[in-house]
């Protein structure tokens, strides 16, 4: 190496210190973390989960949602369970966090697991095993999580506005993918969570009413479908604000159905439909809704990308006893 250009040897440099960096990350993590800590640790979290799914069908979107949300922010490490304080605004009190509801999930798990083995699974890894656990028990893909994360100790309202909005272009979209490192294959693949999703009329009201000063409806919706969800929300304000519609016409059922209403111009919110209009991720989008085999394989490998984002260590972490505040 000694006869090569210095730039040669400091790219070779930067190479070795990136694969040390990789090597080092995914050391942090590993599918037997709780062998021999707490083996019954994913029992448990199946068990109330499942449970709580049966009286509550809103739990499953919830908690997958949570997911994201808590991995976006600050990365994967249940910022989005704590509580707010008389001097710090949460996350979970930003706007876009205030329908995710179902922390009581999270809480029972919790306390269940003290019980079992005390001050030993994180708060993080609750939130990780679960989101897996209602896609299976939705009929959704089985996939290992890598286990060890630590729990933050900051949580900040303001933070959440990063977070993916109903309204944005495919192009903002994919900037704020590619700065948590995930490509356009992620945001299309991950996308497809929204099959177990519901959406209040305030997230996609703008696109039926004078959409823009050409169109009253935007031009990408299917006109009959538009329609009825005009009905839908129809003086929303007087009679339900909690009036919307699901993202998926088999909303219970983990499935590839989202991805056939994109191409049949059925997508509810616009940040959804504008994965079908966009030439980079469209042929993505009609994969998926052609082989629902492919989304499933592919969506486990985006989740355990997902999982992976701003793991803490040892160092910047802690297991927390109850999950709502830091120790």
């Amino acid at each position: 190496m000694a006869n090569l250009p210095l730039k040669n040897i400091i790219f070779h440099f930067l190479i070795i210190l990136l694969i040390l960096v990789v090597q080092t990350k995914a050391r942090q993590l590993d599918i037997h973390y709780y062998e021999h800590s707490c083996p019954q640790a994913e029992r448990i979290i199946r068990h109330v989960v499942h449970d709580a799914t049966l009286h509550d069908s809103k739990v499953a979107p919830r908690i997958l949602r949570m997911f994201f949300h808590d991995c976006f922010v600050r990365g994967c490490d249940a910022s989005v369970l704590l509580d707010s304080t008389d001097d710090n605004i949460a996350e979970k009190d930003g706007p876009p966090n205030k329908s995710l509801r179902s922390y009581y999930v999270i809480d029972e798990v919790k306390a269940r697991l003290e019980e079992a083995c005390p001050h030993t699974v994180s708060c993080a890894d609750i939130i990780a095993i679960a989101a897996r656990d209602v896609v299976i028990l939705s009929g959704g893909p089985y996939w290992e999580v890598y286990k060890g994360r630590k729990d933050g100790k900051i949580s900040r309202a303001n933070e959440t506005l990063g977070l993916p909005r109903p309204s944005f272009s495919s192009s903002k979209l994919i900037e704020i993918f590619s700065s948590k490192g995930l490509g356009i294959k992620d945001l299309v693949t991950l996308s497809g969570g929204h099959t177990l999703g519901f959406a209040h009329c305030a997230s996609f009201e703008a696109r039926l009413h004078r959409y823009n000063d050409y169109f009253d409806i935007d031009p990408t919706m299917d006109i009959i479908f538009a329609n009825m969800l005009k009905k839908k929300c129809a003086n929303r304000h007087k009679r339900d604000n909690n009036a919307g519609y699901y993202l998926d016409s088999t909303s219970s059922i983990f499935d590839n159905e989202y991805y056939k209403r994109l191409v049949a111009g059925k997508g509810v919110l616009g940040s959804d439909q504008a994965l079908y209009n966009d030439y980079r991720s469209k042929f993505l989008v009609e994969s998926y809704a052609k082989y629902e085999a492919l989304f499933f394989m592919e969506f486990t490998t985006s989740m355990i990308k997902l999982g992976n984002l701003g793991v803490n260590n040892h160092h910047h972490g802690e297991i927390r006893r109850n999950c709502r505040h830091v120790n």
